[in-house]
C-alpha cells in the first residue's frame, strides 16, 4: 500500500453491511492525491456501494474513511467532491447549459453570484468539450455526450475529487477513449484525484493505481505495472485472473 500521508481517501477496516449481507469486508487501502486510480471488478463485487461510502451517501457504514482530511459526508466536502453515477443525473427536457445553469444555482445560490455562476458555466461546458452543444437539449444527445454534461455537473465547483461509477459503461470505443483522454486532462490540468470504477479490464491499463476488487474485499492496491510484474502476466487482466485463483486456493487451503 501506498504511504497513507499522501492520501486522498484514506479507509480502514471498512465495512457495510446490507441486512444480513457483508457487502464490503473490513477493507484497508489508499487513494493517492493527483492521480487517476482504477476501481475494478466484475458487477456486483461492491464498487458502487465502496464508491457510496466514500461521497457519504451509503447507510451502515463501519470503520474508519477519511475523505480529503475529513470524514466520508462531511459537510465541507460537498464542494470538494463531485460524484458521477452510473446513470447520468440531468434532466433531458432542459438543455446542457439550463442543467449546468440549475446545478451551479444550487451549488451557489444568490441572484448577486449570477455573473460568477456563468463564468463556471462556461468553463465546464468548455472542459467537457461541449461548448457548441450548450443549447441542445440533454435528452437528444449520444450516450457519450450526455456522460460528459453529468462530468460537467460533478465539475461546476472545481472539485478536488473526482468520484466516476462505471462512466464508460455501454459507450463504443471510441467514446471510450475520448472520455479517458478528458480524464487525464483534468486530473492533469485541474490537479485533481479521480476515483473511476469500470469492470472493463482494459481501461485499467489508462490508471495511475489500481484498487482490484473481487467480492466485498480487495485482492490489490498496487500500479499496473507492479501487478504484472507481481503475477508474471501480460496485461492487468491476467493479473486479476492469477489474483482470483491465488485467492481461490488460500479459501480451498482453509477448509
Amino acid at each position: 500500500m501506498m504511504n497513507s500521508s499522501g492520501a486522498a481517501i484514506l479507509a480502514r477496516d471498512l465495512t457495510v453491511r446490507r441486512g444480513d449481507r457483508t457487502v464490503l469486508r473490513g477493507l484497508d487501502f489508499a487513494v493517492p492525491r493527483g492521480q487517476i486510480t482504477g476501481l475494478l471488478g466484475p458487477s456486483g463485487c461492491g464498487k458502487s456501494t465502496l464508491m457510496r461510502s466514500v461521497v457519504g451517501t451509503q447507510a451502515q457504514v463501519t470503520g474508519t474513511l477519511d475523505v480529503l482530511g475529513h470524514p466520508a459526508g462531511h459537510a465541507t466536502l460537498r464542494s470538494r467532491v463531485g460524484y458521477v453515477t452510473q446513470s447520468p443525473s440531468v434532466y433531458e427536457d432542459l438543455t446542457v447549459r439550463q442543467n449546468l445553469d440549475y446545478f451551479a444555482a444550487v451549488l451557489d445560490p444568490g441572484r448577486a453570484r449570477r455573473a460568477a455562476r456563468e463564468e463556471t458555466v462556461a468553463r465546464a461546458l468548455n472542459d467537457v468539450a461541449l461548448v457548441s452543444h450548450a443549447d441542445s437539449l440533454a435528452g437528444r444527445l449520444s450516450g457519450g455526450q450526455l456522460n460528459r454534461v453529468s462530468l460537467a455537473v460533478a465539475l461546476l465547483g472545481a472539485p478536488e475529487l473526482l468520484v466516476l461509477d462505471e462512466p464508460t459503461v455501454g459507450l463504443d470505443p471510441v467514446l471510450r477513449r475520448d472520455l479517458w483522454e478528458l480524464f487525464h486532462w483534468i486530473a492533469t490540468q485541474r490537479a485533481a484525484t479521480i476515483l473511476v470504477s469500470s469492470h472493463v479490464m482494459d481501461e485499467a491499463e489508462r490508471c495511475h493505481r489500481l484498487l482490484l476488487m473481487r467480492d466485498g474485499e480487495i485482492l490489490a492496491d498496487d500500479t499496473p505495472d507492479a501487478l504484472r510484474t507481481r503475477t508474471d502476466s501480460e496485461n492487468v487482466e491476467q493479473a486479476f485472473l492469477h489474483l482470483v485463483d491465488e485467492a481461490n486456493a488460500l479459501q480451498e487451503s482453509a477448509r
